[in-house]
């Protein structure tokens, strides 16, 4: 096993894990910043009017997406194990 097969295991990895994060990361952050602009503009200060908002986008998010992430990842998976013996020798 080469440094450069190491190093494009972990690329590959690391491309899927940012393939899979940004879906969820991205509305959360949108929503975030909505939630915070409303708190600004109001002067409310209540954790939870941060958090309730996110939580059910993420959960939107990951019954729309959740699918197709995990199937990206399978596949990611399944060529890694079917690629072991070119990786190996």
């Amino acid at each position: 096993m080469t440094p450069e097969v190491i190093y494009t295991v972990g690329q590959d990895a690391m491309i899927i894990a940012i393939k899979m994060a940004v879906p969820i990361l991205m509305p959360a952050l949108i929503v975030g910043l909505i939630v915070a602009m409303f708190q600004a503009a109001t002067q409310i200060n209540e954790s939870t009017l941060t958090f309730v908002p996110k939580v059910i986008v993420i959960g939107g998010v990951l019954l729309l997406a959740g699918h197709a992430m995990l199937q990206m990842f399978l596949d990611y998976f399944k060529d890694l194990i079917r690629d072991i013996p070119s990786l190996i020798g």
